[in-house]
């Protein structure tokens, strides 16, 4: 019994370590001195991405979660330039599942684990990259970044997007400063 519960504790923390490595990360971070409360419109940099369809679903993105705070998206002159990065890498990951749990380390001949199998599974991570600036200075004030698994179904992927920017403008405008 015990060695039925040492196996399926196993398993799951496998399980929760690899789910873990999928989820998506977002991360944000802004220049301290930047007052957020002068800025209310936006126009758009640059939009840089490996597929050409990707410009309008990463504008169209950004551009509602700054409407949704209030802020304006303007052809030019705006407050704030927005430039958005988008790039993707492989990954890989070394999964070892153990079978035939035996009676000890498997050392000068003293039981052991019975055999392992190693795989490596390879998978796409995307990063978008929103960096705001103000237009007036040129100086970067704030920055936002979703990395997270590529699927092989556009509408997942885009979804993905989605969730991603809403994440990292949650928290979005900075308060004042304390």
């Amino acid at each position: 019994m015990n060695a039925h519960r040492t196996i399926v504790g196993f398993v799951g923390a496998v399980l929760l370590t690899a789910t873990a490595s999928y989820a998506q990360q977002v991360k944000t971070d802004y220049d301290r001195d930047a007052d957020f409360s002068h800025y209310r419109t936006c126009s758009w940099e640059k939009i840089q991405t490996q597929g050409q369809l990707w410009v309008e679903r990463i504008k169209e993105a950004v551009n509602s979660a700054l409407a949704a705070k209030g802020w304006t998206q303007v052809d030019s002159g705006g407050d704030v330039a927005v430039v958005a990065i988008e790039t993707t890498q492989n990954q890989q990951t070394l999964n070892t599942f153990y079978d035939g749990f035996g009676g000890g380390w498997r050392w000068r001949g003293f039981g052991g684990f019975g055999d392992s199998t190693t795989t490596v599974e390879t998978y796409r991570v995307g990063t978008l990259v929103v960096d705001l600036f103000d237009s007036s200075t040129k100086k970067l004030i704030w920055r936002g970044s979703a990395s997270d698994t590529l699927s092989d179904k556009s509408d997942k992927n885009i979804k993905t997007l989605d969730k991603g920017v809403q994440k990292m403008f949650d928290r979005f405008p900075p308060g004042p400063k304390k």
